[in-house]
């Protein structure tokens, strides 16, 4: 998380992204690049392209002016006006640097709701192998001083304690590991209960301070977004795409009820295709 990509539209909404940016750049150095996406409608406008942009351009500057102050650890604030379809530019953006992460709202004036919203929310998150951060409403924190890492039954959501652990460790945070599910299975509760002690053994290995938790309900997405907010959390990270497996809860489903419904940030990471250790404790190194 080195460059953070911020999908802008001058809304009071969408600069959420940048607040969220700049709340990483308190405690590292970042790179950080608003990005504004002239549609393509407006080609056969020749004139009014070219005066959107000059537009955008002169709010960017306003922007720089404002928040470039903001930035710690000698942090950098650029801006790009690109043309095309948003979700693509976004992504391509994003995928020109080798380390990168989105942050960005999920409401907007120009489009950002019906882009990250729904199925449009899922398809921009799983364009992208870089991790995106979406923040719906209500305040962006001060600190990230709790992360909420939700466990599922299928094997790739351990994947998230690497980058938790992470985060944890930059902003000094506690992780509260909670398995979640449906099920009144005994063989959903003892896999459930055999990752949780793998994450929480990873966890007291590399010395971040966690606590752990089981939370049973009918909708997975309620029972994550109703914990975080009980727990005061900051941060919430999910996996939004998984094979198919054993209570399979972390598609694109739960996914999209998390991002329309959670008015905590949220941390969306893809699953990578690898054999996870059956022993957790070399995971992340």
């Amino acid at each position: 998380m080195k460059n953070f990509i911020v999908p802008i539209d001058f809304s009071d909404d969408s600069i959420k992204g940048l607040e969220l940016a700049i709340l990483f750049s308190q405690k590292k150095h970042v790179n950080i690049q608003l990005v504004y996406v002239q549609k393509k409608s407006f080609d056969i406008y020749a004139g009014l392209i070219h005066e959107e942009a000059k537009l955008a351009e002169t709010k960017f500057e306003q922007m720089l002016k404002k928040y470039t102050p903001l930035l710690k650890n000698d942090s950098k604030l650029r801006y790009i006006i690109k043309k095309g379809r948003i979700y693509e530019e976004i992504v391509n953006q994003a995928q020109s640097y080798k380390d990168s992460v989105i942050t960005a709202s999920t409401h907007g004036a120009s489009g950002f709701e019906e882009l990250f919203m729904g199925s449009n929310a899922y398809k921009i998150i799983c364009a992208t192998d870089r991790p995106v951060i979406t923040i719906r409403k209500g305040p962006i924190p001060k600190d990230i001083r709790k992360i909420v890492l939700p466990i599922d039954v299928v094997p790739e959501t351990r994947q998230k304690v690497g980058v938790a652990a992470d985060i944890a460790r930059l902003f000094d945070s506690e992780i509260l590991v909670v398995a979640v599910t449906s099920s009144k299975s005994k063989k959903v509760k003892e896999r459930l209960e055999s990752y949780v002690k793998q994450v929480s053994k990873h966890l007291k290995g590399v010395d971040i301070p966690y606590k752990t938790d089981f939370q049973y309900g009918t909708n997975i997405a309620d029972i994550t977004i109703d914990y975080s907010k009980k727990m005061k959390a900051d941060l919430t990270i999910i996996m939004t795409e998984m094979g198919i497996g054993l209570g399979n809860l972390f598609m694109g489903s739960y996914a999209q009820q998390i991002l329309s419904k959670s008015n905590i940030p949220v941390l969306n990471l893809k699953p990578r295709e690898v054999n996870l250790p059956r022993d957790f404790s070399t995971f992340g190194e």
